[in-house]
């Protein structure tokens, strides 16, 4: 392979990364018109409406069922139990405003944008315009260098420089991240909650700025309310830690596996977009249950190429393109859901070495991440 190495300035023996280019990834001449042919004929671009109601209907009755059990369960710790299933409910809704978002559920662009928003701010908590903002840009140019936020620093570095620019804290669980992730996660669903928030209240133009706050501002009354009402203090405290915990490890286990680990695309490449969206992307295998589990995150190569695709269809449009990438010689990444999340840890370990003492010997460095 061909590649080229940026190295991290101003530090001894720093390691390596090296990003994928252009004459990595043979343009394919007319690639996605083709399968997208397909895909049209077969019909796989039709909504889904009573799929959606039936999720959205299981949902409403996990959350009835939770709030139920939370009033007859009282002053009791069997509350933790109400506290994750909340954070697992919480996190299918998340599922749900991202189809939203993508306009994967209703039939016009702008009710499920509206649909989209009130399932972020007013169910989930979160700013639906600061996720659309950042998610857009990462469909766009998903891994590459300077383009993808999902990939800049955020504790976690996912790039050698972000690595060994770390410093105090951070340096030190950079050096360690890959083992650190899952544990870090628990922390996930307050640092989402606190992006959201820091989004609304920036100086910058937000659009529905004012509705967003008011959305989130009654979420977190109606839920945090209640549990500081009836719960003594301490146990309080517990439930909205396991509650935001079991959410931002269930929201990182659903989307970390999707890119981490995969090519990263160096600044300048110009990439075909089947190019650039395929060999970015891993799948999950397990069929209708990581489908289930996972939101449909599980087939991230086909929600990549058609993100406006319904839920039930990606199965199918996984059959059409790994025809088509078999016949046309394009890798095709996809896995176990215990391997994908094997591969996090070892690339974010491997990155983490950029943060070891520098006097760590940069030959042996490179030699560990081939």
């Amino acid at each position: 392979m061909s590649t080229t190495s940026l190295e991290s300035s101003g530090r001894l023996g720093a390691v390596r990364q090296t990003y994928a280019r252009k004459e990595d990834f043979p343009p394919i001449g007319r690639a996605y018109a083709q399968v997208s042919q397909v895909v049209r004929e077969t019909g796989l671009l039709r909504r889904a409406p009573w799929f959606y109601a039936l999720v959205g209907t299981a949902i409403a009755v996990g959350f009835g069922g939770a709030i139920t059990g939370f009033v007859l369960l009282g002053d009791s710790w069997f509350q933790l139990l109400i506290a994750g299933a909340l954070g697992i409910l919480f996190t299918q809704v998340a599922f749900l405003a991202h189809e939203a978002a993508h306009r994967q559920i209703l039939a016009s662009g702008p009710a499920n944008d509206r649909l989209a928003r009130w399932l972020a701010g007013a169910v989930v908590g979160m700013s639906y315009s600061w996720w659309d903002s950042k998610h857009s840009r990462h469909h766009a140019n998903p891994n590459r260098v300077g383009k993808d936020p999902d990939i800049e620093v955020d504790t976690i570095s996912f790039l050698d420089e972000d690595a060994a620019e770390a410093r105090g804290l951070r340096r030190l669980i950079t050096r360690h991240q890959g083992w650190l992730f899952f544990p870090l996660l628990t922390l996930e669903g307050l640092n989402l909650h606190r992006l959201s928030i820091q989004h609304l209240l920036s100086r910058g133009p937000v659009k529905g700025r004012w509705a967003e706050l008011g959305m989130l501002t009654a979420r977190f009354a109606l839920v945090l309310t209640p549990i500081f009402v009836f719960l003594p203090l301490g146990k309080a405290f517990a439930f909205l830690g396991v509650m935001l915990a079991v959410f931002g490890v269930y929201m990182g286990a659903s989307f970390a596996p999707n890119h981490k680990g995969m090519p990263v695309i160096a600044p300048d490449a110009k990439l075909d977009f089947f190019s650039k969206q395929v060999r970015t992307s891993r799948n999950i295998r397990g069929g209708w249950w990581a489908t289930w589990l996972m939101g449909g995150l599980n087939y991230q190569v086909e929600h990549h190429l058609f993100p406006s695709m319904a839920r039930p269809h990606l199965a199918q449009a996984r059959e059409i393109v790994r025809e088509f990438c078999a016949a046309n010689d394009v890798p095709y990444t996809e896995t176990s859901i215990g391997r994908s999340y094997l591969i996090v840890i070892d690339y974010l370990n491997r990155v983490g070495l950029a943060a070891r003492d520098p006097f760590d010997c940069p030959l042996v460095s490179a030699y560990r991440r081939v």
